[in-house]
């Protein structure tokens, strides 16, 4: 185990590395860098070249990049184009807004989701079934833009009920956490049923049964654990996904996320934001991955890592 976590890590700063090396180059091949800070017709050429030399343009290509790897591994990204402050400072402040909305729309899908899901499970082809794969079919298939809209029509506009978007108190967060958690935790009961069903016809399963163990026992113990495998990388994959941002969510709620703040970066061609963004939208994919596997072996002590 000791061997795979020291592993896992080696290839997650190998990766890290990999996508910042991906983002320079790919700054340099969209142009000059000082073209998003200066203007070529309002700036002389002295001040072209003494802002090269400041940026280290005047250096060779392997220096240059050196030189930022070792300034983006201490979090220093350079100054936001628009806001013209740290751009380390503009992500940051993003974060918490999107770790809520991604914690409540998270927990939803899993509250939801998952007894849901075992219900369905339990009880096929009765009502309940019928009822929970009924919820899956339109969660997944409606549209999270459509959702949050129709939403707003109704809970804010018509009933008047909660506000219609931004960030504040905890009745800000409702409409948003629905519209994000709906289609996931629509997947989560499809993931979940589907592997209980497995589990559930399986020779131990039937084995535990026929020597009379309490019903309880073999679905929670022996069904349910046994059966978490595949939601399990599923979850861990959407809170990734809530923690880097939902462009949609965010901008129909007009959510202050990293999703939103993506998109304006890209749209004012901002790189020392976008650079941000993309490094930490990396280090949280790694984390979560890295999460999961070491959450496979306590789940399931059949899975060793040697």
């Amino acid at each position: 185990m000791t061997k795979f976590v020291v592993r896992r890590l080696i290839y997650s700063v190998v990766v890290v590395f990999a996508i910042m090396t991906f983002v320079f180059f790919l700054s340099r091949l969209s142009g000059d860098p000082r073209e998003l800070y200066l203007s070529t017709v309002s700036v002389s050429k002295d001040t072209w070249e003494t802002w090269g030399r400041e940026m280290g343009l005047d250096k060779p290509l392997a220096t240059q990049y050196l030189i930022w790897v070792g300034r983006a591994v201490r979090g220093d990204f350079g100054n936001s184009v628009r806001d013209q402050v740290d751009a380390k400072l503009v992500v940051l402040r993003r974060i918490p807004a999107t770790a809520q909305l991604a914690t409540s729309a998270f927990l939803l899908s899993i509250v939801v989701g998952l007894p849901l899901g075992v219900l369905s499970a339990l009880r096929r082809e009765t009502i309940w079934d019928y009822g929970a794969r009924f919820f899956a079919l339109f969660g997944q298939a409606l549209p999270a833009f459509w959702v949050g809209i129709v939403l707003v029509l109704i809970f804010s506009v018509e009933l008047r009920w909660l506000p219609t978007g931004r960030r504040g108190d905890w009745t800000h967060y409702i409409l948003p956490s629905v519209t994000l958690g709906w289609y996931n935790a629509a997947a989560v009961a499809r993931l979940v049923r589907s592997s209980m069903l497995d589990v559930l016809d399986s020779e131990y399963v039937r084995f535990a049964r026929a020597k009379g163990v309490d019903g309880r026992i073999v679905i929670w113990k022996h069904a349910f654990r046994n059966s978490m495998i595949p939601p399990l990388t599923y979850a861990g994959v959407i809170f990734a996904a809530f923690l880097t941002g939902t462009v949609v969510t965010e901008t129909v709620f007009a959510w202050p996320g990293l999703g939103g703040l993506a998109i304006q970066a890209v749209f004012n061609k901002d790189y020392p934001v976008i650079t941000g963004v993309v490094l930490f939208f990396t280090l949280v994919y790694l984390t979560m991955n890295f999460a999961v596997d070491i959450a496979y072996a306590l789940l399931d002590p059949r899975i060793r890592y040697t």
